[in-house]
């Protein structure tokens, strides 16, 4: 004879204290152990169990991240920001080929760190003057890169990781970049930021976001993060947890021309902003203060 009953199981905390139980359906079957006398009796039962796990917590969100950002996108329309007109994306040439192409993407995302957009282009201008590709490069004086991308931010240093990078790409790549974050941020001065966006404009492959000061600041400014955070390396990791894959290539566009136009550092344009309603920071600035 084979007796099955359920029963209901509470897992509960050292203390009495805990804030919810969580519950375990356990079906406990009893059946006579064959090996054991009066076993057809049921005078000796074996039990076995089996539970079901519980149920997986909700992802954490945004409570209006797609009114906002889709409310970004309609102030982004008509795409006249700088990095619309001197992004990566648009100061590499079109007609190169795909490896030099490659190329010019990362040394016009080497040049763009602290350094606003027209001076990066101003630089690539001269560089592209000059020939910029990994060969021509290579035999180019250090001195001579660093006069061609002067004024931008830290000139000195960025001729030396050009220059340490292009010998990278010419002994470990055959003059081609690397197809792999891991082995663009392993390039001297090729940080996670440029790594990302590399790998979405170089090689058309998402594989994370790409945070700078604008999207940093302005997912900060919408909520976007379920705490603040300092770092933009620690922005591109809370947004990741939340925001669907679909919306990475574009997220580092659209907000850095919103952050250009309207969701200035210092001073933004709340009154022309359309998510100025739903902006925890836009909010908090026309509170009244005590």
């Amino acid at each position: 004879m084979i007796l099955r009953s359920t029963r209901t199981l509470s897992e509960t905390s050292i203390t009495r204290k805990a804030k919810k139980r969580r519950h375990l359906s356990v079906e406990v079957a009893l059946e006579p152990n064959p090996t054991t006398p009066g076993a057809e009796q049921g005078h000796y039962l074996q039990q076995t169990a089996r539970t079901t796990k519980p149920e997986t917590e909700t992802k954490w969100e945004p409570p209006q991240w797609r009114e906002q950002l889709e409310n970004i996108r309609e102030m982004r329309r008509e795409k006249d920001a700088p990095v619309d007109v001197v992004g990566a994306a648009e100061l590499a040439a079109k007609d190169l080929p795909p490896a030099v192409r490659r190329y010019q993407i990362l040394v016009s995302l080497m040049l763009s760190s602290q350094t606003k957009d027209h001076v990066t282009a101003g630089a690539m201008h001269r560089l592209q003057k000059h020939g910029l590709t990994v060969e021509n490069i290579l035999k180019t004086q250090e001195d001579m890169v660093a006069q061609l991308i002067y004024p931008v931010g830290f000139w000195k240093r960025k001729a030396s990781f050009i220059k340490k990078a292009t010998e990278i790409l010419t002994t470990a790549y055959t003059g081609d970049i690397p197809s792999t974050v891991e082995g663009l941020v392993a390039l001297p001065g090729v940080g996670p930021k440029m790594a990302h966006l590399a790998m979405d404009i170089a090689w058309s492959t998402i594989s994370g976001i790409g945070v700078d000061t604008h999207v940093h600041r302005i997912s900060n400014r919408l909520g976007w993060l379920p705490r603040e955070t300092q770092k933009p390396e620690d922005t591109r990791k809370g947004l990741e947890e939340w925001l669907p894959r679909s919306e990475w290539s574009d997220l580092n566009w659209l907000l850095v021309g919103f952050g250009q136009k309207i969701c200035l550092p210092v001073g933004p344009k709340c009154g022309q902003c359309l998510n100025r309603d739903i902006c925890p920071a836009s909010l908090a600035r026309r509170r009244p203060r005590p």
